[in-house]
């Protein structure tokens, strides 16, 4: 008999997957696709979407005909920031371009003066001045750049939502991909901002992210969702299983930083220090913080490589010692070795004295005590005055870092801490969205004890 699986497309910038679920929400299946990039029709490299949906298409035919799987659901999360335009006639017009091509400082900054100056906009739309990842700034730059394109528009969707129309046929909008630093999205009155009036392009009205539809592939029926944006995606699953309210640190290369349950409006100053807001699966703002953990710790590493004649792995090995960072801690009190001293300082000092270190392994114990106290400043950003939080949900790559844990714990001592072992946390939030957020999902959870 076969097994019943929803299958999901995780599409990220690097690598493309599709995952099978059970009806338990075991991952039963994986397969991973890395396709190299194209470039738009300025020279910028961007994702290939005819091979993308090439390979969409042919992967759900490959498991709707399977003799091993009952393929009844589809949904899609991917990254955001990216919007994809169709004509009148539904055929798209832009390539997906990258939120990483530079934009032109002049071509915001008409927006931001009619609508209160940039921080109160910036303010109003949760987006920090992001350039290209303004998905909502992609339009207007194609306006200004492209008026012959632009003047073909009918329809705009994000990322996830196009896809999701290539096999539907179907447009439609959600809150998660519109809440996700477009400079779209109203905050303040929870609605499309009025700026986009001034576009001249009318965009769909959000849907509930459970939406789908019936498509008939190969002569069987399959309910396809419209999408979810990938970070929202990934809070999903701890709604179906927490016990109270959590904040969810997702680390890797950055560290994002999430509290669903902080409803107090984003201050300008919050935003100057790399604050925004997402949007939940339920329609309600997450406020949200980052830091480029990942990238840090990866320099920092390479520096103390450098003096002490390391190879490049050599700091997996260091083990937590509580008695050498709390000592480091009471010697250097607020100074810091690796960074500027400044509050929420982000960068490395030009010049590092590594020399006060006796090893290795003393130098990475304060080189993630500097980190971790960084960590902390940004949690501290999204946290509310009446600080209710009583969960830390750390997953990702520094959920297996021993003195990441540990010291995270240390800073937050009223909460309890918790490591997630669950991999594709995105792609499995994009499954229960289907469900209905029914099933019950063991997410890994292991308490840190310090």
């Amino acid at each position: 008999m076969k097994e019943r699986v929803i299958a999901v497309f995780d599409i990220g910038k690097t690598n493309k997957k599709i995952i099978l679920f059970n009806d338990r929400m075991k991952v039963i299946h994986e397969e991973e696709q890395k396709f190299a990039e194209v470039k738009d029709d300025d020279g910028f490299e961007c994702d290939d979407l005819e091979r993308i949906e090439k390979w969409l298409l042919s992967t759900i035919n490959k498991f709707v005909t399977s003799d091993k799987y009952d393929l009844t659901d589809i949904n899609i999360t991917t990254y955001g920031a990216t919007v994809v335009c169709l004509d009148k006639n539904g055929k798209r017009l832009t390539p997906a371009y990258n939120y990483l091509k530079p934009l032109d400082e002049i071509i915001p900054e008409s927006i931001y003066k009619r609508n209160g100056g940039r921080d109160e906009f910036c303010r109003r739309t949760a987006s920090p001045d992001l350039g290209m990842l303004n998905s909502g700034m992609q339009l207007l730059w194609l306006k200004r750049t492209k008026p012959e394109v632009f003047s073909k528009i009918r329809h705009v969707l994000h990322f996830p939502q196009y896809l999701s129309y290539t096999l539907t046929g179907k447009i439609y909008s959600e809150h998660t991909s519109i809440g996700c630093h477009t400079a779209l999205w109203d905050f303040d009155n929870m609605k499309y901002h009025q700026w986009i009036s001034t576009l001249g392009i009318e965009l769909p009205d959000p849907v509930p992210v459970d939406t789908n539809s019936a498509v008939t592939f190969g002569g069987k029926k399959v309910k396809v969702g419209i999408g979810i944006h990938d970070s929202s995606a990934s809070l999903a699953p701890y709604f179906s299983e927490s016990k109270g309210k959590f904040i969810l640190l997702s680390t890797g290369t950055w560290c994002i930083n999430m509290n669903p349950f902080n409803s107090e409006i984003l201050t300008t100053e919050q935003l100057d220090k790399d604050c925004l807001c997402y949007m939940s699966i339920n329609r309600q703002p997450v406020k949200s913080s980052r830091l480029f953990l990942g990238h840090m710790l990866e320099t920092g590493v390479g520096l103390l490589n450098d003096h002490f004649n390391k190879p490049a792995d050599y700091f997996r090995n260091v083990k937590y010692d509580k008695n050498a960072s709390l000592a480091l801690r009471n010697k250097y009190q607020e100074e810091k070795i690796f960074f500027q001293k400044e509050p929420f300082e982000r960068e490395f000092r030009e010049r590092i004295d590594l020399y006060q270190f006796k090893n290795f392994e003393i130098a990475y114990h304060q080189l993630m005590n500097e980190l971790c106290h960084l960590t902390m400043e940004s949690v501290n950003l999204i946290l509310p005055e009446n600080n209710d939080i009583s969960n830390i949900y750390i997953t990702g790559g520094f959920s297996k870092n021993e003195h990441f844990l540990n010291l995270i714990k240390e800073y937050f001592p009223d909460k309890k801490v918790y490591r997630s072992e669950i991999s594709n946390a995105s792609a499995l939030g994009a499954a229960l969205v289907l469900s209905g957020l029914k099933p019950e999902v063991n997410l890994g959870l292991i308490e840190c004890t310090g």
